[in-house]
């Protein structure tokens, strides 16, 4: 199911009928980040990378998340959008 739900995010066309908040997506990369990678252990980026800290913030808030987990949670986040 999670690589089903992750091709099916990234065939999402930029405008299109199905559209996510800037929440939603910062959710779903962290989630698939902790899914596919683990715990968060990169350098958090510089203070003028505002999008590399948002995006290094969210993952790092999955600490502790294994990655079975980040996958359930990552399939449920992409059913409620």
């Amino acid at each position: 199911q999670f690589n089903r739900a992750v091709d099916l995010v990234q065939s999402l066309p930029k405008s299109g009928p199905v559209q996510t908040s800037y929440e939603e997506k910062l959710q779903l990369y962290s989630l698939y980040k902790q899914a596919t990678d683990g715990d968060n252990a990169a350098p958090r980026p510089g203070m003028l990378d505002m999008l590399g800290r948002a995006k290094w913030d969210s993952w790092a808030k999955q600490k502790g998340l294994s990655k079975r987990d980040a996958k359930a949670l990552y399939v449920g986040a992409l059913l409620k959008v």
